[in-house]
């Protein structure tokens, strides 16, 4: 489950989008609008704005969008339960709002528009609201069972704009390059081949590196504004810990080396060392052979004479 938040100014242009016949809308829920007509729901919502003047922005439309692996799952009355839950999670109560699902994509999502303005002219708050969207998003999934969508596969990236197609880009060369380079160096040679640029950010006039920077196609992002995991902070330490896995998988395939036993020491351990196998000659000689006899006896006499 992902939300999408957009505030606006135009009640006409969201609702008209929301309830759009070409994307089968259905109207699942509503409160403190008059149903009659479409006109009559934007009217609803625009004479409430009236009531605090000061609000630039009335408009809150948040798209709630699900994996479609939970499409069997997600009934009408499913997606309204949730949507409702959220709403107050999210401080978004007393107001006015429409509910509406779309069945113009693969995966199900409905579209919330509520005023800004409460019943009592009231700001609805928008401080934090996408960090804490966020985290009920999670809480949501969890509690109701549905599906938990690995990194960012939910994306159409066809579909996205600028600067978002960039930084997506970005995001999957990132997702690949880091597990195969162990220092900083070797990841700045694996972008560059993508046609990813890497710049650092230092603490004032020193060399401490506080961030670290990505651009492409004439766009810069930090690497936690790509996606949390790279953070400078967790890219460094992700490419220490594939340095130090490299060097335990070196040492340990040397000393396995070293240790292995020949083909024709094994076969002689299996047998008990019964026997002692030599490597074979093509090239014997018998008088070498007989210097070597004569050498091993003389050699067993000088150890079995006494000590003066």
């Amino acid at each position: 489950m992902v939300a999408k938040i957009v505030k606006g100014k135009s009640f006409k242009g969201v609702v008209n989008y929301v309830l759009d016949k070409a994307k089968q809308t259905q109207l699942l829920a509503s409160k403190g609008v008059r149903l009659k007509s479409r006109e009559s729901i934007i009217r609803s919502f625009v004479a409430q704005s009236g009531l605090n003047p000061k609000v630039s922005k009335t408009v809150g439309h948040i798209s709630l969008d699900f994996s479609a692996q939970d499409k069997d799952k997600l009934t009408n009355e499913k997606m309204v339960q949730i949507a409702k839950e959220y709403m107050t999670k999210m401080g978004i109560t007393n107001t006015q709002y429409i509910i509406g699902r779309h069945f113009d994509r693969e995966h199900p999502h409905i579209h919330i528009v509520f005023n800004r303005v409460d019943n009592n002219g009231k700001t609805i708050s928008d401080k934090n609201d996408r960090y804490r969207s966020e985290k009920i998003c999670k809480e949501l999934t969890e509690k109701h069972n549905l599906y938990f969508a690995q990194d960012k596969e939910n994306v159409k990236a066809h579909r996205l704009k600028e600067p978002d197609k960039t930084k997506y880009e970005i995001y999957n060369v990132l997702k690949t390059s880091i597990s195969k380079c162990k220092n900083w160096n070797e990841l700045k040679k694996e972008l560059q081949k993508q046609g990813i640029t890497t710049a650092f950010k230092c603490k004032g006039n020193t060399d401490e590196v506080q961030g670290v920077m990505f651009q492409k196609n004439g766009y810069t992002f930090n690497g936690s504004k790509i996606d949390r995991q790279f953070s400078y902070s967790k890219i460094d330490f992700q490419l220490k810990q594939n340095d130090k896995a490299q060097d335990i998988h070196f040492h340990q395939e040397h000393n396995h080396s070293q240790n292995q036993p020949s083909v024709l020491e094994s076969v002689g351990v299996a047998f008990g060392g019964l026997f002692d196998i030599q490597p074979s000659r093509t090239d014997y000689d018998p008088d070498e052979a007989e210097f070597q006899r004569q050498h091993k006896s003389k050699k067993k006499k000088k150890e079995r004479r006494p000590h003066l």
